[in-house]
């Protein structure tokens, strides 16, 4: 089975894609940048931006009736491979016990500095 799910209190896609797929138990959720959804603003610091970019991961998670502590895979794409630890010490407030596997690559964004996909377990369907 696959379902899309669009989740209200979201960011509108910048594109032509879905919040999140749901198929087979698990959760894929699309790339997700730092725009506050209440706001529409963006966080000026790097910290801040990555922050806010989990946060909207986890508002779309907990839309389709997951979490970010059940992610099973994290995908960070970094405009500057050089803020690496300042993404990780972030990352790590999110993540405290049993994080994800991860990859995080630097790639080249347009007007954010972060953006993060992922693949969560939906606890209804084990």
């Amino acid at each position: 089975m696959r379902k899309t799910a669009m989740i209200d209190e979201a960011v509108a896609p910048a594109g032509h894609y879905s919040h999140a797929i749901i198929a087979n138990g698990l959760v894929y959720v699309s790339g997700q940048g730092p725009v506050d959804p209440r706001t529409g603003e963006m966080p000026a610091t790097f910290a801040g931006q990555v922050g806010q970019t989990l946060r909207n991961l986890d508002t779309i998670l907990r839309g389709v009736g997951t979490e970010l502590k059940n992610a099973v895979k994290i995908n960070a794409y970094l405009s500057d491979v050089a803020n690496f630890s300042e993404f990780d010490a972030v990352y790590r407030n999110f993540f405290a016990d049993d994080p994800p596997a991860r990859t995080t690559v630097g790639c080249q964004l347009v007007d954010i500095m972060v953006e993060i996909d992922c693949t969560a377990i939906l606890p209804s369907a084990a």
